[in-house]
């Protein structure tokens, strides 16, 4: 079997293999609790393959469309952090959960996302477009809203957030970018096994957080899922909510629930583990698991629903374009 027919496998079955990794952590914490320090220079590597996926043309629906893209984007880091607060807030969290269901919340969208909205016959180019821009937003968005929102529950150094993210995420994605624009040739051979290395990475980050915080999953573990699965759910809900009532047509309305609704949850597991402690990773390992579930039985669901079947005269058309399978 090829390297790409292998990462094709490994991309259809994340979600399990994801929660299989989860699994195997929590039954030998010991193996795999030291390996925190690894977690940011994963997420690097999985940035650089986003980047490298990218394409000068992924930004042109800035110039052709800014409404779509700035509601989408301002939904994304509006609703999510304001949820992620409220569910703290209502669930009475632990400060170290409040302060990674926060975290989540303030991240960026999910580069898994933009498959979903493929799937879901949602607009794909307003799904990439909002991923790419709101990862470059995130150095300066998410420690405001991670300081704003869960300093009363631990300390919140805003400007080492912010370097963290330049260097996790905003230094690979444009090195990545630099690099499909230089060397594209190379850049078309190696893309295929992005997938793999997504992951790969991600399950490998997993497996480090679980196992780094096996004793609190044991004790609240139910409560944390909860907050996820609630957070996940009320994001699809209220960016789909919102693309309506500005009048979106149906594809662009899938495209911002999903973006809005997936979130970049290895940057958060990073962040939480470089700045606070692996407890306050969990949400964002469990996070990891059941947005790529909600999202694909999501997309399965209307992608039996034309979308065009559902507009109606009078909305703002966004349409779609072809999608290029990214990291998650």
């Amino acid at each position: 079997m090829s390297i790409t027919a292998i990462s094709d496998v490994v991309g259809r079955w994340f979600a399990l293999i994801v929660l299989v990794a989860g699994g195997v952590a929590l039954a030998f914490p010991d193996a795999f609790a030291g390996g925190t320090v690894a977690v940011p220079y994963l997420l690097m590597v999985i940035m650089l393959g986003m980047g490298m996926t990218l394409r000068l043309s992924d930004f042109a629906v800035v110039a052709r469309r800014p409404w779509a893209l700035l509601l989408g984007v301002a939904a994304q880091y509006l609703v999510m952090p304001g949820l992620a607060w409220l569910l703290a807030q209502a669930l009475d969290l632990p400060a170290a959960l409040a302060a990674g269901v926060v975290l989540v919340g303030a991240a960026p969208g999910g580069t898994a996302s933009n498959v979903m909205v493929y799937l879901s016959k949602g607009d794909t180019a307003l799904s990439v477009a909002m991923t790419s821009v709101s990862t470059l937003l995130a150095p300066l968005l998410t420690p405001v809203l991670v300081l704003a929102l869960a300093g009363e529950y631990l300390p919140v150094d805003a400007g080492g957030l912010f370097l963290s993210i330049v260097q996790i995420v905003l230094l690979p994605v444009l090195l990545g970018l630099v690099l499909r624009l230089s060397a594209p040739r190379l850049v078309e051979r190696v893309l295929p096994v992005l997938p793999l290395v997504s992951v790969v990475g991600i399950a490998a980050v997993v497996v480090v957080v679980v196992a780094a915080s096996s004793a609190t999953i044991l004790s609240v573990g139910l409560l944390v899922v909860v907050a996820v699965v609630l957070h996940n759910g009320l994001g699809y809900g209220l960016g789909y909510a919102i693309a309506r009532v500005f009048r979106l047509d149906v594809s662009g309305r899938r495209a911002v629930s999903i973006e809005v609704g997936m979130q970049n949850s290895g940057l958060a597991a990073a962040l939480a583990t470089a700045h606070f402690n692996p407890v306050a990773a969990l949400p964002a390992a469990i996070f990891s698991v059941w947005h790529n579930v909600s999202g694909s039985l999501l997309a399965s669901y209307w992608s039996r629903k034309d979308p065009a079947a559902g507009s109606s005269p009078g909305e703002l058309r966004v349409g779609a374009a072809p999608v290029r399978e990214t990291g998650r």
